[in-house]
């Protein structure tokens, strides 16, 4: 089960119009192309590498919307509207609805090496997701209701479906592709068991609606 966050100040986090609270300690880098679905929780010394992108000359896109974040550096005071272009290819960072980014967790856009180059991809976290403290995730994709444990590590370009449980400490391989309602765990990661029934169903448990969670941040 998620720990309970313990009460903290306001003033620690900045607060969205979207309802994003990013600690004023977190670390983001390429906030432009970093998108925020709303409700999000980022705690401090979280770090996110929008920054990491494969340049195209045409991602000046005339189809865009509006998302809220915070500044790119820790001493920012107040949030910024950035405008955030919909195609893929403008967005290095997707981050859902109520997803958790516990203390010191790093996320950073998978790369690849193409013709002596360094190419990268989106990522992309879904809803409802919990990511332990000092968590590195450089995945294609997680799903929703995923739960990462403590000091995980997802590979490079690994796939993480919904309903999944990564166990603290587990290293999950690059190109792994972790099927729906699995349990992985080990280094390297493997699945070692299933989920269960009621998995993702009671607000705060593992797995499940992260909105205790939100609401429990700078309150």
């Amino acid at each position: 089960m998620p720990p309970k966050p313990r009460p903290t100040p306001r003033g620690d986090y900045v607060e969205t119009e979207t309802g994003n609270k990013v600690s004023r300690k977190a670390q983001l880098y390429g906030t432009q192309h970093i998108f925020l679905s709303g409700r999000a929780v980022i705690q401090p010394s979280v770090c996110i590498r929008g920054d990491l992108r494969a340049s195209n000359p045409s991602s000046s896109s005339s189809s865009s919307t509006t998302t809220t974040t915070s500044s790119t550096t820790t001493t920012t005071t107040n949030p910024t509207t950035t405008t955030t272009t919909t195609p893929a290819y403008n967005t290095s960072v997707t981050i859902g609805r109520y997803t958790f980014l516990s203390a010191g967790a790093v996320l950073r856009p998978p790369y690849r090496f193409h013709q002596g180059a360094v190419l990268y991809s989106p990522l992309k976290i879904g809803d409802h997701v919990f990511v332990g403290e000092g968590c590195v995730i450089e995945a294609a994709s997680v799903g929703d209701h995923v739960h990462v444990g403590k000091g995980a590590v997802v590979g490079r370009m690994a796939i993480v479906k919904d309903w999944v449980r990564v166990l603290e400490g587990a290293v999950v391989p690059a190109g792994m592709v972790v099927a729906s309602g699995s349990v992985v765990g080990g280094r390297p990661a493997r699945v070692v068991g299933e989920v269960g029934d009621g998995w993702g169903f009671h607000e705060g448990m593992e797995g499940g609606d992260m909105r205790e969670l939100w609401r429990g941040v700078g309150s």
